[in-house]
């Protein structure tokens, strides 16, 4: 994982780096989400962000999850949406 201002490169399982704009992070129920802007392969930020989960791992380093249960998905992203609009 390397991060840059307000942006983030991920490896994927197969070692793949994958950058991403991070939109907010933002903590739902004692557990850390972060709200990230795939970035395409011409540099530009693509329409549809995502949600991960922030956890650490036993080395202590940032982990980004993705959210299997459809229910905990739901709830982020409401929560989010919320945000959103308190904030416009």
């Amino acid at each position: 994982m390397a991060e840059d201002a307000n942006t983030i490169v991920l490896v994927d399982e197969d070692g793949t780096e994958h950058g991403f704009e991070i939109l907010d992070v933002i903590e739902v129920q004692n557990e850390e989400y972060a709200i990230l802007l795939p970035i395409g392969n011409n540099g530009a930020p693509e329409d549809e962000a995502i949600i991960l989960k922030v956890a650490i791992d036993e080395e202590g380093e940032e982990v980004f999850y993705e959210i299997e249960d459809d229910e905990e998905w739901e709830m982020v992203a409401s929560a989010w949406k919320e945000i959103l609009e308190t904030e416009s």
